[in-house]
């Protein structure tokens, strides 16, 4: 009886898992098909509007059809990607001036991103977001995170391989008429 409902936790966690991973996969994988590229929101520059631990997904753009207002995935001068809020389009500069919505002042206002990006530096512009899945993305693509997977993956696979065993064990013996059923 113990057996029987290790077993079905077993196989429920083993269903939750897949379920997951299949999601997950989805969530990345196919907006990719239409063009959509997924970033995980790792900062609260632009809470409320994208959350710490949101998926951005960001379509390509051409920068001189931005207006301010829009929201920008961009590469930084030092490489980092980045979402911000256009305050500014230069077209003769081939510029954009950006801005988080939470970094503000002790006035208040605003403050403007301390470079302007190069047009040449413009991902695309953000399209719609899903709260929490840049947790789950972000976890799954860390050397511990993937090494917390496998873990759980290898404990579930010994675990259904024992389970299975022994529930196989006792169903041979009652064919043969050895085992107890009581």
């Amino acid at each position: 009886m113990a057996k029987r409902i290790a077993a079905s936790l077993v196989h429920a966690i083993e269903t939750l898992f897949v379920i997951a991973a299949v999601a997950l996969a989805v969530a990345l994988l196919l907006p990719r098909l239409f063009g959509y590229t997924p970033y995980a929101v790792l900062s609260g520059s632009m809470e409320p509007e994208l959350p710490v631990g949101s998926m951005v997904y960001v379509h390509e753009t051409d920068p001189t059809a931005l207006q301010p207002g829009d929201v920008v995935t961009f590469y930084r001068s030092d490489g980092a990607v980045v979402t911000h809020q256009v305050y500014e389009v230069d077209a003769e500069a081939r510029t954009i001036g950006t801005q988080g919505i939470a970094n503000k002042d002790a006035d208040g206002s605003l403050v403007h991103d301390a470079q302007a990006t190069p047009f040449s530096g413009v991902i695309g512009i953000a399209a719609f977001c899903i709260p929490y899945l840049g947790y789950a993305e972000a976890f799954c693509t860390t050397p511990s995170g993937l090494l917390a997977i496998i873990a759980v993956l290898a404990l579930l696979a010994v675990a259904s391989l024992l389970l299975g065993k022994s529930g196989s064990r006792r169903a041979g013996r009652r064919a043969r008429g050895c085992g107890n059923d009581g």
